[in-house]
């Protein structure tokens, strides 16, 4: 997999235009019609890359766009870049930790993973459920008191304004 990108050239473009643009290039490009982003009314060509050569997207797109400086009275209004993977492309993976596991091992470890769970949803099924509890009565509503309240014994002091 490499950079994808898009390029919308100013004009659709002759054969041999076509021809100077994929000679120069060093990734290949997919030829189709568009419109000019500016005037749907206006055909021109697009070119599709997927650029494995180039070591980023910044000089992959640099080597398109110097191509189309080769042919006259061409001009790029439209790049299109979608999402990419972020850093250079790598041909092989890294492992950041641990170790590279084969198909058997990770078939092996699957198989002990489901047995485990397989024996913890057996135990858990098959213990014993506590008995329902009884159910809860509503409360019942209280009574209007029939007491008089006590006096309180706490002292008060009496503050009284002097003039």
């Amino acid at each position: 997999m490499g950079y994808k990108f898009s390029l919308v050239l100013s004009r659709e473009i002759t054969d041999e235009e076509s021809a100077i643009l994929q000679e120069v290039n060093a990734s290949p490009a997919v030829f189709g019609t568009d419109s000019l982003p500016t005037n749907a009314e206006v055909t021109v060509t697009k070119m599709d890359f997927d650029d494995t050569s180039s070591p980023s997207l910044a000089e992959a797109i640099e080597s398109a766009l110097e191509a189309v400086k080769n042919v006259p009275d061409l001009s790029v209004p439209g790049l299109t870049v979608p999402a990419q993977p972020a850093g250079p492309l790598d041909e092989e993976p890294k492992v950041v930790a641990g170790e590279v596991v084969t198909e058997e091992t990770a078939e092996g470890i699957a198989a002990e993973v489901a047995a485990d769970v397989a024996e913890e949803v057996a135990a858990v099924l098959t213990e014993e459920k506590p008995a329902a509890k009884a159910t809860a009565r509503k409360a019942a509503p209280k009574k209007p008191s029939t007491s008089t309240r006590k006096p309180s014994s706490r002292k008060t002091a009496d503050i009284s304004a002097s003039d």
